[in-house]
């Protein structure tokens, strides 16, 4: 059945414009999105297809890939891009909604939960660093990398020059592991330590690196983990 030979309640854009988004189910959220139906299936159908796909869990459908998505029948790369880019934008919504910038960071925890929002669910690794004065109130963060299912590459260099420009005192590094397991490999100790030497020739300090793991994390500074280089 078509989306116009629903009646009224089941139309997702109608049922929003008489009872507002918070009435929507999941699946007819991402029909907004998706917009259009295939010659079997209409939109929100094709929508329960795609969250029953993700085990009917937003944050495994958000860490999904445009290539993955497009695995559902009825989903496009045009209509995945939509659905992705919705939710790359609530990710940065609840960053920016954030009031960590404004506060002294003391512990690794809150750096977890200020991050977790970019980094829960991803099916890849993405590596991050996050720039803070001697009073630890960040002056800013930047993603490094992006990709890969296994390992990150650290751009020492490019972290260091823009702890410069940016006149930081402190710099705290954060990635995340898909598989669920926090504990550091060999290349994230060997890696951290290579980043804390060079650090330490401007002046800078290595606070942190803390590997995010959606529901644990794992924090080098807590653990005392000996960094070798």
């Amino acid at each position: 059945m078509k989306i116009k030979e629903l009646g009224m309640d089941d139309r997702p854009r109608e049922k929003m414009a008489e009872k507002g988004l918070g009435a929507l189910s999941n699946a007819e959220l991402i029909a907004t999105m998706v917009r259009t139906g295939s010659k079997k299936d209409n939109a929100v159908d094709i929508s329960r297809m795609l969250l029953r796909s993700a085990g009917d869990s937003l944050i495994t459908l958000s860490g999904m890939s445009v290539k993955q998505m497009c695995r559902t029948a009825g989903i496009g790369p045009g209509k995945a891009a939509s659905v992705a880019a919705a939710f790359e934008l609530g990710r940065r919504c609840a960053v920016e909604s954030s009031t960590i910038d404004k506060v002294s960071i003391t512990e690794p925890a809150m750096i977890y939960r200020h991050m977790l929002h970019l980094m829960k669910g991803l099916a890849h690794e993405e590596c991050w660093v996050i720039y803070l004065n001697r009073a630890n109130y960040i002056l800013g963060k930047e993603r490094l990398s992006s990709g890969g299912t296994s390992s990150t590459v650290i751009d020492v260099k490019m972290i260091i020059k823009n702890a410069l420009e940016m006149l930081a005192s402190g710099i705290i590094l954060v990635h995340n592991h898909p598989s669920g397991n926090p504990q550091p490999g060999s290349c994230d100790i060997k890696q951290t330590g290579i980043l804390k030497k060079a650090a330490e020739t401007f002046d800078i300090s290595l606070l942190d690196h803390i590997i995010i793991a959606d529901d644990r994390f794992y924090s080098f500074a807590e653990e005392r983990v000996e960094v070798m280089h």
